[in-house]
């Protein structure tokens, strides 16, 4: 397998870690998904239903605008796409990376970070939007066995 890229969207901090983890044990480049307008605590608010997670992840079409330019993709072969579990599937940051990146003929591998909830519902809605994408099977991770994961991942 060719080089990798690890592309991560973090609010807290914790999937950052774990992607740090993936980018080191793999000897991959790193690179963050950052919404233009970061987030604050309120902003990340689940129990708030007007607060601005809840109102971008009851909105599929929403899209909030990311910081760029994005990385030189030609570069790569793989690319890893971590983020934490909002609603049960990735937030709409990393939708808008999706829609915006090239990842034709890319190795897709998805992480997340989570609380209690699975990966299966957000694999789901990653395939619906890039249907066409080599999508590798994903796994809910935390900064300990995040390198492991890597490693057995392509």
């Amino acid at each position: 397998m060719g080089k990798a890229l690890v592309t991560y969207f973090s609010a807290s901090g914790v999937t950052a870690a774990a992607a740090r983890a993936i980018a080191a044990a793999l000897g991959a480049d790193l690179w963050e998904i950052r919404p233009q307008q970061p987030y604050t605590a309120a902003d990340l608010d689940w129990r708030n239903k007007q607060s601005r997670s809840s109102l971008e992840m009851t909105d599929p079409a929403a899209r909030p605008a990311i910081c760029g330019p994005l990385p030189p993709l030609s570069e790569y072969a793989a690319v890893f796409v971590g983020f934490p579990i909002w609603w049960g599937v990735e937030p709409r940051a990393v939708d808008a990376f999706l829609e915006q990146a090239d990842l034709a003929g890319k190795a897709l591998v998805p992480f997340a970070t989570s609380g209690g909830s699975g990966i299966a519902a957000a694999e789901r809605s990653l395939r619906q939007h890039l249907p066409g994408g080599d999508w590798r099977r994903g796994r809910i991770v935390t900064k300990e066995n995040a390198a492991d994961f890597a490693r057995g991942a392509l």
